[in-house]
Parts: C-alpha cells; structure tokens; sequence
C-alpha cells in the first residue's frame, strides 16, 4: 500500500488540500485575506486557498518527521529576505500562521501535542494521509493508462 512517502509533492499536497478544502472541516481564520506569511513578505498570498494548501504542506511535513515544532516549521516555510543592494539572507515564515495552521489541524484531529511541546500526526490523520497519498497513486496510473492507450492509437 503506497504511503505518502511514495507520492511526489506536489500532487499529494494539491490533493490533501483540495481534500481539507471539500470536507469544511478545517477551521480557516478570518484575517486569511490579508495577512502575509512572512515578515519579509511584501505582499499577501495571491491564491485565495493557500491556507489549505499550507495546511496540506505542514501535514505532509509532520507526517515524515514525526516530533516537529512551530519553529522548524517557520524555518521550512521561510524564505529569502531581499535588502535592496544589501546581500539576500534567510528570514524565517510568520509562526503565528503556523501556530494556527497547527492548531486548526489538531481540531480537526490530524495532528496531536507530544510531551515536549512538538506535535506529531495522530492515529486518524495518518490512516487520511494514506488513503489521500493512494488515491493520487491510483490517479497517476489512470492517467498512465490513459497516456499509453492514446501512444497506442497514434502509432495505428
């Protein structure tokens, strides 16, 4: 049975967060709009769901590391901070939007607290996470069948 280490990226989290997106469980704040992700941000996100996209992020994230905190996810989530003519460093993501993102996924029983403060996906939020991370597998051959058959035909 494949597992989300199994799956790329990219299609796992646009699957998991068209999944959280569908079921209007997770518990999105009001202030999503027009909140930027980073203090060294300029603007806030275009995309009006990335909100479930960095939930979906965050999940897959704790899913393979297990014992994880908010700020090893502000490190992951951070980015380059531009100076002007100064050189470029590394500014980390706002923790407040991954506190909430943490928080919002524990509601909704994904992720749980460990004992020393990180959290940890739960028992509910794993069996999700492969039963999303299988369907993308079944997808992606589907959509391989469907490549081959149409090979097929052209070469007729």
């Amino acid at each position: 049975m494949p597992g989300v280490r199994d799956v790329s990226a990219d299609a796992f989290i646009a699957a998991y967060s068209s999944h959280l997106k569908r079921s209007g469980k997770l518990e999105v704040p009001t202030w999503v709009d027009i909140v930027k992700t980073g203090a060294y941000k300029e603007l806030a996100p275009y995309d009006p769901d990335w909100y479930y996209v960095r939930a979906a992020a965050v999940a897959r994230h704790i899913y393979l590391r297990k014992d994880v905190g908010i700020g090893a996810l502000t490190k992951l989530h951070g980015g380059r901070n531009r100076r002007g003519n100064r050189p470029s460093h590394h500014a980390d993501a706002s923790a407040a939007v991954q506190r909430k993102i943490c928080q919002s996924l524990e509601k909704i029983g994904v992720l749980e607290q460990t004992d020393n403060g990180g959290r940890r996906i739960s028992q509910d939020g794993q069996r999700d996470l492969d039963r999303i991370a299988t369907a993308v597998v079944e997808a992606a051959k589907e959509d391989d069948e469907e490549e081959d058959e149409e090979e097929e035909e052209e070469e007729e």
